[in-house]
């Protein structure tokens, strides 16, 4: 009986052993998304609409931060001068105008948000596509993206990204 199942041990590792040697012989390549997006003649563009778009947001903001400035410098300087009334009535407007600051920074980061994943959701379809037909014509077996997976070491002669900008600009 511990005979069998020293035996089946053995016959599991041979079995292990033999697999891993056969699949060393497998391609693999390696791209990076964020360098294809950057570089690439739609990610270029779609980067500077995403600009134009955070520099009239940002705008907003710095006008906001200009305007609650403005009130907190009016309720420093003449705080003392006023009457309690007053007074009161300058720094509920202030409390006021702090949490639209507060809204407005909050809302346009989530817009941001979701305007740079549709950025990427737009051009990931074309980018895999090619990657795909890459990978099948120079037969990888697998291909990792070293952006968003740490990769301690990868041999650069695998790295496709080059490759895929050429045509992903090619295919746009």
């Amino acid at each position: 009986m511990k005979k069998s199942i020293y035996l089946m041990a053995i016959m599991t590792m041979l079995i292990f052993v033999c697999s891993t040697t056969a699949s060393a012989a497998d391609k693999i390549g390696f791209i990076n998304l964020q360098e294809i997006m950057q570089n690439s003649n739609a990610g270029k563009k779609a980067a500077e609409e995403f600009k134009k778009y955070y520099d009239k947001e940002t705008q907003e903001i710095k006008n906001a931060e200009a305007e609650l400035k403005k009130l907190k410098d009016e309720l420093e300087k003449q705080g003392s001068l006023m009457t309690q009334s007053k007074k009161s009535e300058k720094e509920a407007a202030y409390q006021k105008k702090m949490r639209d600051y507060q809204l407005l920074v909050n809302d346009t980061n989530e817009e941001l948000k979701k305007r740079d994943q549709e950025m990427t959701q737009k051009l990931m379809p074309g980018i895999i596509k090619i990657v795909r037909s890459i990978a099948e014509r120079e037969k990888y077996t697998l291909v990792m993206d070293v952006a968003t997976m740490p990769v301690p070491y990868h041999a650069k002669e695998n790295d496709f990204s080059s490759k895929v900008i050429e045509e992903f600009n090619k295919a746009k």
